[in-house]
């Protein structure tokens, strides 16, 4: 196995039980009997958690990076691409019941630790963030109103998943999609100064 491939499945680890058992109560130890590695092979790539922390961040990034590119992809206009951003609670909603969003859960444990990796954790939710903006301005609203509703958008998300993960009710969280799909319909029915005008509450 070289020395790329072993890194890679040390972060690909390491990033599973910070989000199944969280950062904190996640060892070296576990990450290396997750690999099946030595500890001392482990400190070839790793010297210290927080560098695997940085990694793991990296990779959570380049995923949904990756994974908005496939939105992209797929989806012929602005409301079909904005809409996989909807559909991600139900479609992921077995593991968000289980462990929570692992977008939300990372940066909620990382700020309760005050730990100096918080800041980048943001960038988990800032790609979606900008992602989202650049989709609503596509659709012909102004730069501040797009992110204004970006911003909305993803703070219903994460609503949405903090309660099936609390709840368990699948019921709740469809109805919520279906809701926030309803709302991306007409925010993006309209344009110019009806779009500056539009309500989110």
């Amino acid at each position: 196995m070289s020395r790329n491939t072993t890194r890679q499945e040390i972060v690909a680890a390491a990033d599973d039980l910070f989000y199944r058992n969280g950062f904190d109560h996640t060892s070296f130890a576990h990450i290396a009997d997750a690999v099946g590695i030595s500890r001392g092979n482990f400190y070839h790539h790793f010297k210290t958690k927080d560098e695997i922390l940085d990694a793991v961040i990296e990779k959570r990034v380049a995923d949904r990076v990756a994974m908005m590119g496939r939105w992209e992809s797929a989806g012929a206009t602005p409301e079909e691409r904005i809409l996989s951003f909807v559909d991600i609670v139900t479609v992921n909603g077995d593991k968000i019941m289980q462990y929570g969003c692992p977008v939300g859960t990372l940066t909620s444990e990382l700020a309760k630790l005050n730990h100096a990796a918080r800041g980048k954790a943001n960038q988990l939710f800032s790609v979606f963030r900008s992602w989202l903006a650049r989709q609503f301005a596509a659709a012909g609203h102004e730069k501040a109103e797009a992110d204004r509703l970006a911003m909305h958008l993803l703070m219903r998300s994460q609503g949405v998943a903090t309660l099936l993960n609390a709840f368990h009710d699948r019921e709740f969280a469809a109805r919520e999609v279906e809701l926030m799909r309803e709302w991306v319909g007409a925010v993006l029915a309209l344009s110019g100064d009806g779009a500056r005008s539009t309500k989110t509450d």
